[in-house]
């Protein structure tokens, strides 16, 4: 059961509509609105841009006496809008309609387009009406321009001895904005709102910090799960929010680690691991809009298979549902995988995995593409482009973590995954290379790093540790598109604790591009250098972080990498350089690289920038507790 909104376009990007007439500070005005409308009727809609379906879909407008929807756009006569028939704006001149509903924004030229077609006595209302407060946007006209909405949710938590922390930096004055500000709103597991405030940062990139403790003594508030909305005011140069998220307990059974959610809510996403032998697998199911999840308006299917099992239970607005996938497919195990058909209601989600020892860890699943088809050209960018797409993971230390990998179908295009597996050592050196075949759509493959060193001829990585690369390989036929993905489970030989990621291949350091690769994210392809954000740890937890410079092509013979070291100001206080061999990777401590002078003057929030100039890297981080527990992401970069 999808919304009918536009969220995301691989053309266009993010649309502004739905966050608009979906702010959590939108709904009460909305509702307002529609009571008035429902007291005013007959009510005849003027649609100018076509967004009234969409609007329909976020409030229920049923009890209002539509008699007629009017259209600006020839090409949508004849459509069936709100239950009529669309007619030309032309014809507005005849309607009995004692009020007329334009829904628009920035309402002032289209209602004076029309002022001669409106009859003596009528009322006019607008989308203008449900306007959040001009303090939280920055520019007022054009009201719908990405800038003004970036938003996002995370998943927050303070309970049962289990806590979330939120980083990131203000990464929007790096592009010249001032006075940013940051307005966050907490929903509770029923969607109540359980706070709200404001913070002003700084005119500098400073690291940003919310941490579900301290939001619960500073508010006074119950246990509480749920999810936390961001609106970051007056930003530049992005309109996206990025953060890392770290969900940590009174004891180390809860350490693990995820970043941002996409902002787009999708209608699928896949990637979700089923549940062993031994795990109860958790999706916290989040609710992204001010209307309900309908009962069945959301499901699981096992990989590959069409039969969807529907969630029998209508989820509240920006509320929070605990969904044990196995209520729904009792029979589906590890390593096979569960397809989440979302519909539109919710941003990229959450989901823990629980082991027998009561151990947690947290990932996500990603975006399922439905608009690829296979694309023939990959099979031959060899030719130029080396390996072309390749998705990078680390290999930990191998005598401390078991390294596992499963690759996982990411469009609906995908009915097979023609795939190899490559390993490489910290040096670049290939240690391992086993194909995998063609695979099927409905595939439970998954490959073990410690088998295929035991079948090569070397049967180890000389440094200890490495990472591996997933790629394309057609000798047994097979479709691509682009959009490889892979799940990455590490699990810790001594005490058993895991964590994982996932993430989606890319072209990586070749001055060649395809389809806009190597990507950049700022300008133009090709991407050919590095910025990324690293958080760091609070004590007692010390801060790991794996570099891999992976290549389609040959590039430079090493890197040219910068660790640039800031404190809570904003303000640069150390630096060391680095140099990784070209296909090869490093792993590094913070309290191993900079020394403990160097750590004091930075202090307890300080965060790191990986630049580097020359080529683009690919970061993993995560956080040690002793020798108890770990957890690791992917990194990202602004």
């Amino acid at each position: 059961m999808t919304l009918n909104i536009q969220t995301f376009s691989n053309v266009d990007g993010g649309a502004v509509f739905f966050k608009a007439a979906g702010h959590p500070l939108a709904m009460g005005k909305a509702q307002a609105l529609i009571a008035r409308l429902e007291r005013s009727g007959p009510v005849a809609i003027y649609d100018p841009f076509a967004q009234a379906a969409s609007f329909a879909e976020f409030y229920d407008l049923g009890e209002i006496d539509i008699g007629h929807v009017y259209v600006q756009d020839l090409g949508q006569l004849d459509a069936t809008i709100l239950g009529c028939r669309t007619e030309p704006v032309t014809d507005l001149a005849a309607t009995k309609a004692k009020t007329v509903f334009v829904t628009a924004f920035d309402s002032e030229s289209p209602i004076a387009q029309i002022k001669h077609l409106l009859p003596n006595g009528v009322d006019v209302v607008s989308l203008d009406e449900i306007r959040i407060d001009d303090a939280l946007i920055a520019r007022p006209r054009p009201y719908l321009q990405a800038l003004n909405f970036a938003t996002n949710l995370a998943f927050f938590r303070d309970n049962d001895g289990y806590h979330t922390r939120l980083t990131t930096a203000n990464y929007w004055s790096g592009y010249g904005a001032q006075k940013t500000k940051i307005w966050f709103c907490l929903f509770g597991e029923d969607g109540s709102v359980l706070a709200q405030w404001q913070e002003d940062l700084a005119d500098a990139v400073v690291p940003i910090i919310v941490d579900s403790a301290e939001t619960r003594r500073r508010f006074d508030l119950e246990p509480f799960i749920g999810q936390l909305f961001i609106h970051v005011i007056a930003g530049v140069g992005h309109d996206i929010v990025k953060y890392a998220l770290d969900t940590y307990g009174d004891d180390d059974t809860m350490f693990s680690c995820t970043h941002d959610a996409n902002a787009w809510p999708a209608e699928r996403y896949a990637g979700l691991p089923a549940p062993a032998q031994d795990e109860r697998v958790v999706l916290w199911v989040q609710n992204s809009h001010p209307c309900p999840i309908p009962r069945g308006g959301i499901g699981l299917n096992r990989m590959g298979r069409d039969e969807v099992v529907p969630l029998d239970r209508e989820i509240a607005p920006f509320a929070t549902h605990a969904l044990d996938v196995a209520t729904l497919l009792p029979d589906v195990r590890w390593p096979e995988q569960i397809e989440i058909r979302a519909g539109k209601h919710f941003v990229r989600p959450r989901y823990e995995v629980e082991s027998a020892a009561g151990r947690i860890r947290i990932a996500h699943p990603n975006v399922e593409r439905i608009d690829l088809e296979p694309d023939p050209h990959i099979a031959e960018l060899s030719n130029l482009m080396g390996k072309s797409y390749l998705l990078p993971a680390p290999i930990l230390p191998i005598k401390r973590f078991r390294s596992t990998a499963l690759p996982t179908p990411m469009s609906t295009a995908q009915t097979n995954l023609p795939v190899a597996v490559v390993l490489y050592d910290a040096s670049g050196q290939e240690a391992a290379r086993q194909p995998l075949g063609c695979l099927p759509r409905d595939h439970a493959t998954l490959f073990e790093v410690d088998d295929m060193l035991d079948g090569a001829a070397n049967g180890t990585l000389a440094s200890g540790y490495g990472h591996m690369e997933l790629i394309y390989d057609f000798q047994d036929g097979g479709d691509a598109d682009g959009w490889l993905h892979g799940l990455f489970r590490y699990e810790d030989r001594v005490n058993g604790h895991a964590a994982e990621t996932s993430f989606g291949a890319h072209i990586f350091n070749t001055v060649l591009t395809y389809r806009n690769e190597p990507q950049s994210y700022g300008g133009r392809a090709p991407g050919l250098s590095t910025r990324l954000f690293l958080r760091l740890g609070l004590a007692p937890a010390d801060t790991m972080c794996q570099l891999i410079y992976p290549v389609s092509t040959s590039w430079h013979a090493q890197s040219s990498t910068e660790l640039l070291l800031y404190n809570q100001q904003g303000d640069e206080v150390a630096r060391t350089s680095i140099a990784i061999p070209c296909g090869g990777s490093l792993l590094w401590h913070y309290s191993e690289t900079f020394d403990e002078a160097a750590r004091k003057a930075a202090g307890k929030h300080a965060y790191l920038i990986v630049r580097d100039a020359t080529c683009r890297l690919f970061g993993y981080h995560g956080l040690t507790h002793g020798d108890s527990a770990f957890s690791l992401d992917h990194m990202f970069g602004f």
